[in-house]
């Protein structure tokens, strides 16, 4: 199975998006942390802003919207022509049709899933996603320490994954560095967003091929083997 490292500019120099977004040209796709003050308690890029590195960027978005009323905000960046889009289960009452929405819009869909929520009522409706995303962080800031008690969700969704065949990303975000990547690769993660372990490593395209490396020999152990 293919592994995914998505580096996050959450970590990026704000003032510098252009050169660190090709600093990490060598990653599958830029991870856009979208916020709005009140879902989390931190706020970052809008539209107009994704939009910009959409122009700029050597890789597609995975843009992550961590914001209230993502009925109504989440297809316009599938408008935008960001690859994909991943918004909150915790922020929608709709996610089969805010999931179908944005796939006719040409995005790839995607839900995540705060640290204290439940997988279980998302297994079966996993064939709706293009992507699940299991925070091992409370969302809202980068830099924050690795949850490991989510692992179980992973299992869950790796094997529902394998029994119905659903072709769905399973994605991890937050604390990621050399040492959990290989616990959530256990687990059944293929797609990995890190940040710091990224931007503040000696060699931003070290790290990057690193992660991989380290994600692709623990994939051996999990459900999708």
């Amino acid at each position: 199975m293919a592994v995914r490292i998505n580096p996050s500019i959450l970590a990026a120099d704000f003032v510098n998006m252009e050169r660190d977004l090709h600093a990490i040209s060598t990653a599958d796709y830029v991870h856009v942390d979208v916020m709005d003050n009140h879902f989390v308690p931190n706020l970052t890029f809008g539209p107009q802003m994704v939009e910009r590195i959409q122009a700029v960027s050597p890789i597609p978005l995975d843009v992550h919207l961590m914001i209230d009323n993502v009925d109504r905000w989440a297809p316009v960046y599938a408008e935008l022509g960001c690859f994909s889009v991943t918004f909150h289960a915790e922020a929608t009452t709709e996610p089969v049709a805010l999931a179908r929405e944005l796939r006719k819009l040409g995005a790839r869909a995607g839900i995540a899933l705060k640290p204290g929520t439940a997988v279980e009522s998302y297994l079966e409706i996993l064939e709706e996603f293009d992507q699940v995303l299991v925070m091992t962080v409370e969302p809202g800031f980068g830099g924050q320490k690795f949850i490991a008690d989510v692992m179980p969700k992973l299992t869950a969704l790796s094997a529902q994954r394998a029994k119905t065949g659903a072709n769905v990303w399973l994605q991890v975000d937050g604390g990621v560095t050399a040492e959990t990547i290989a616990i959530a690769a256990d687990f059944g993660a293929d797609t990995f967003v890190a940040g710091s372990s990224v931007y503040n490593a000696d060699s931003v395209p070290g790290a990057i091929d690193s992660l991989r490396e380290t994600a692709r020999a623990h994939q051996h152990g999990n459900l999708e083997a």
